[in-house]
């Protein structure tokens, strides 16, 4: 399964080298849902009393909905985008992400890429019914466990 990872993540780099990654878009999120999943990951937050943002990025990463919790941290609001964007670009969990990206691992120091990526838990992809990704969710201001919980009860409000 890893090894399956490790190839998607292959060739979507070499995507992004040979040709634009929104060519092959098919699926996305639409607004109804940002806002669906939003609510929810908000609603876990409340339940764990934590003040977290919440990042939901369509399939091509662009910012489709945006909650910063009152009382948040405003340095959050920056992670919490960026991981949404992260988990997006390399269809993957970002903290799954961030074992790759370790010091002799075979992607360290990929974060610098692409603007800065973060490759800490909270970041999820999204997937519609059939399984296909139609965007992320990032979360933070929490710990990393609340934030990677929050954007797995988020990630999973669609297909409720």
């Amino acid at each position: 399964m890893k090894s399956l990872k490790l190839i998607k993540l292959a060739v979507f780099l070499i995507g992004l080298t040979f040709g634009s990654a929104n060519a092959q878009i098919t699926h996305n999120i639409t607004q109804e849902e940002a806002l669906k999943i939003a609510l929810a990951a908000k609603n876990k937050a409340v339940e764990q009393g934590a003040l977290v943002n919440i990042a939901i990025v369509d399939a091509g990463a662009n910012l489709k909905a945006f909650i910063r919790m009152d009382g948040s941290y405003l340095g959050s609001i920056d992670v919490a985008i960026k991981k949404a964007k992260t988990s997006r670009f390399f269809d993957i969990e970002t903290g799954e992400l961030g074992k790759l990206t370790q010091p002799n691992g075979m992607l360290f120091n990929i974060e610098q890429t692409n603007g800065g990526l973060v490759s800490f838990p909270g970041g999820v992809p999204i997937r519609d019914e059939n399984g296909n990704i139609v965007g992320a969710i990032g979360i933070s201001g929490g710990t990393i466990e609340q934030d990677h919980e929050i954007a797995l009860t988020g990630a999973m409000a669609i297909l409720n």
